[in-house]
């Protein structure tokens, strides 16, 4: 599997295009940056089957309706945050200074999914605290894990649908159980590993 990084919009929120060797393909995460997304697309002549969305903040979710549009690319959310595409009081779209939506999703998302492209087999796992929707991708030896979990941090609670304890909870009983060598990509930052997390992060006590 290849793992194109592209940063988006003015928080640097980690766009993910994933394409294996016959160039079928997912996108996670396009916040921004529509045309440079697409650029990339059409250049390495990767399908794109479907968008996912670790959550439904505006910086993660903003290039859904243009990129869609463009690749017919279903859109996948969890459940929990489908609201978040069409609410602007929960997306926080006008704090980046539009009023915004994430389009319709094509699936909705549940704890235990499976979603498949061509070679590419990613298992939803449910990840609540930054939002109550969160989700995280697991794949062979690595996660896609939004805003939950970064290098050295832990995503913010004091959002719309945030909450501390439930964060804690998701930290410690489903990512920090991963093995130590799971490769971690964060919605923000560059990428880490379970391991180093447990030992330098300075927000997880175990």
């Amino acid at each position: 599997m290849e793992i194109k990084i592209i940063p988006c919009g003015i928080l640097k929120t980690n766009c993910y295009v994933l394409s294996d060797e016959n160039k079928q393909g997912m996108i996670i995460d396009p916040g921004a940056n529509s045309e440079e997304i697409l650029s990339y697309v059409q250049g390495a002549g990767i399908h794109v089957k479907y968008i996912i969305n670790t959550h439904g903040h505006w910086d993660h979710i903003g290039a859904n309706i243009p990129v869609s549009a463009a690749t017919g690319a279903a859109i996948l959310i969890h459940d929990l945050d489908k609201e978040f595409l069409e609410k602007e009081a929960l997306n926080l779209s006008k704090a980046f200074g539009v009023v915004g939506r994430g389009g319709i999703p094509g699936e909705l998302l549940t704890d235990g999914d499976m979603v498949a492209v061509g070679d590419i087999s990613l298992q939803v796992l449910h990840t609540p605290g930054h939002t109550q929707g969160s989700i995280s991708l697991l794949g062979e030896g690595m996660a896609f894990v939004g805003d939950t979990l970064f290098r050295g941090s832990i995503g913010r609670t004091d959002l719309p649908t945030g909450d501390m304890a439930t964060m804690t909870d998701t930290l410690m009983k489903k990512l920090l159980t991963l093995p130590d060598e799971t490769v971690i990509y964060p919605g923000h930052g560059k990428p880490t590993t379970i391991g180093a997390e447990k030992e330098n992060n300075p927000y997880i006590r175990l």
